[in-house]
């Protein structure tokens, strides 16, 4: 399978590309700067501006799958309008690419508190403040992805605590859920990202959150 990874050299997208190595798909591993690219013969580094749409679109073509672990920095005053402003950019890349498939890594903001569906998390009172513009730009994203009927999209929403989850731990295991989080006996949800990697070449793999959104913890 052909793997398009966009963020690939990011927190989550590093990850992603390694764990896909290791499963000897090929990959084009798309970057601001690719110096930090993994090194690999089944990987081709693309050095992109999200933002540049006729590029991107020419670059993502012949892809069976895109995968956006895109991120407008933490720290960035503007996150919220340039994360929306890149991952709308993506999507119609993708779109003019000719690619059916794309899959988004977006943040755990916009699942709910509990099954009642009454609260999402990005607007509970103890939600941190310093991630709350990126958490609810994922979160409105989100709400226009599902009005795409063209794309074979899918929206993973992290555990609350991935990036609490133990650094360095693939287990290769994870349970899933849908709108709201995967809780242990302890009442969190914890994921490393390095499963997190799993989980998203697990559903490259087997499809199985076509026009859905889904999450996982240990």
């Amino acid at each position: 399978m052909k793997v398009a990874v966009i963020g690939a050299t990011g927190f989550v997208g590093s990850e992603i590309v390694k764990e896909l190595v290791s499963r000897n798909q090929s990959i084009k591993a798309f970057a601001r700067n690719t110096d930090n690219v993994l090194e690999s013969k089944n990987v081709a580094p693309v050095q992109v501006d999200v933002n540049d749409i006729e590029a991107l679109a020419t670059d993502l073509q012949g892809a069976d799958v895109v995968v956006s672990a895109f991120n407008a920095g933490w720290t960035n005053p503007n996150l919220y309008a340039d994360f929306l402003k890149g991952v709308k950019a993506i999507e119609e890349a993708t779109q003019r690419a000719g690619v059916k498939r794309l899959i988004v890594v977006g943040g755990a903001g916009s699942l709910y508190v509990n099954e009642q569906k009454e609260l999402q998390l990005v607007d509970a009172p103890d939600f941190p403040e310093e991630i709350k513009p990126g958490a609810t730009a994922a979160r409105d994203y989100y709400n226009l992805l599902k009005n795409n009927t063209d794309l074979d999209w899918t929206f993973f929403s992290p555990a609350p605590e991935m990036h609490q989850g133990t650094s360095g731990v693939r287990k290769g295991t994870y349970r899933l859920g849908t709108d709201v989080p995967v809780f242990d006996e302890n009442g969190r949800s914890i994921l490393s990202v390095e499963d997190l990697a799993v989980v998203i070449a697990d559903e490259i793999e087997n499809a199985k959150f076509i026009k859905q959104r889904f999450t996982a913890a240990y």
